[in-house]
């Protein structure tokens, strides 16, 4: 399954049924899991894993070194999970031994045309990162989140699980759980509802989760306070515990 125009490096490791288009190259230290396809003019570099069933489309750059300028070439590496989509001339690179050395991708995530994940990222699974939506290094994505077209989130910020980033948000802070945001710089705008309900959310759940929304952003309360009136019901239900533990946990404080 391995067209003959390809450059497949002795030292890349394929399983079965894996496919490779005309004049992509694999290099060295590449694994690569059962059923992928490979499509044409692809560059993955190692080292770099790929789990089963990825997709990679023509131009993309699977695995190269970081963009970084403290880097020396040191053996960092890129571990992606399985159902990934790399769509054309996406760019995911290796971490650095300025973090873990690893750059991490879950499973079922979709990456649009031109998408960016830098070294040292943390992607979870079930994401969406529409046409040129970029991270910058050391970034958190939780699962199910949703980048639009042309946002950017800068370095070391995390966005929570569920959270919406809507078309051209430029995300200096960290995003909360649930929340939808947008414009430059971004700031909250409301509940990601109808993403909660496509995922099986409750009624319930999701009225907890506006109240919680409506606490922090909407009563003029400090942080602290925000937080405070919020654990009692964090105590009862783990949806507002999730958006009360990565608060607490922000690192770059929060949009707000």
């Amino acid at each position: 399954m391995i067209d003959p125009r390809a450059v497949v490096s002795p030292e890349a490791r394929l399983a079965a049924g894996v496919t490779v288009g005309p004049f992509s190259v694999i290099g060295p230290g590449v694994e690569i899991g059962p059923r992928t396809v490979v499509g044409p003019h692809a560059v993955i570099n190692g080292p770099t894993t790929l789990g089963a069933d990825n997709h990679v489309f023509q131009f993309a750059s699977i695995g190269d070194a970081p963009q970084d300028k403290k880097y020396r070439g040191e053996p960092t590496r890129l571990v992606i999970g399985e159902r990934n989509v790399f769509r054309e001339f996406c760019t995911v690179n290796r971490g650095t031994t300025h973090d873990k050395g690893v750059t991490r991708i879950g499973d079922d995530n979709l990456f649009m045309a031109c998408a960016h994940v830098a070294h040292d990222c943390v992607v979870g699974s079930h994401t969406v990162f529409a046409n040129s939506a970029v991270l910058g290094g050391h970034v958190e994505i939780g699962d199910w989140v949703i980048l639009g077209g042309l946002c950017a989130v800068h370095q070391f910020a995390k966005i929570g699980a569920h959270a919406f980033l809507s078309g051209g948000a430029m995300v200096r802070r960290d995003v909360p759980p649930y929340v939808m945001v947008s414009g430059d710089p971004a700031a909250p705008h409301a509940v990601n509802a109808e993403g909660l309900k496509r995922r099986g959310f409750t009624e319930e759940q999701i009225r907890a989760i506006r109240e919680a929304y409506r606490i922090l952003y909407r009563s003029d309360l400090r942080l602290a306070e925000a937080l405070a009136r919020l654990e009692p019901q964090a105590c009862e239900r783990p949806e507002i515990r999730a958006f009360v533990d990565f608060i607490r946990a922000a690192t770059r404080s929060i949009v707000r």
